[in-house]
């Protein structure tokens, strides 16, 4: 009798290993893209307001830097984003080395426990 391999698929989860998502938009994307979307608005309506003759424009201009801000941080940060995002992380330097203690008060205790010290000839 020949044993033959189980030659049936087994079925798989397809969302094992799936990044998470809300729509087409990925789940890591939506905490920045809003933090963009507030500070365009802030930075449009509050400090530069005054300088739009309607509101259309100032509306314009805010989607207009809401959707720059959003794509540049999708192109650094999609997909891979630890190739870019890594690059920001500080690298411990390591050295070797032996520093002298000096003393706050300037007070030389070597000097101090030298002349205290007695040195005993062996017998």
């Amino acid at each position: 009798m020949s044993q033959e391999p189980d030659k049936e698929f087994r079925p798989v989860n397809q969302i094992l290993g799936a990044q998470p998502s809300l729509g087409p938009i990925p789940a890591d994307q939506v905490l920045p893209w809003t933090v963009i979307a507030l500070v365009s608005y802030f930075i449009i309506n509050g400090i530069f307001g005054g300088f739009f003759k309607d509101e259309f424009q100032k509306w314009l201009w805010t989607l207009l830097i809401i959707g720059w801000g959003m794509a540049t941080w999708w192109i650094l940060t999609g997909g891979r984003s630890w190739r870019f995002l890594s690059k920001f992380i500080g690298v411990p330097t390591w050295t070797r080395g032996f520093a002298r203690y000096q003393s706050l008060l300037e007070i030389n205790h070597e000097a101090k426990n030298r002349k205290t010290k007695h040195r005993r000839r062996r017998k």
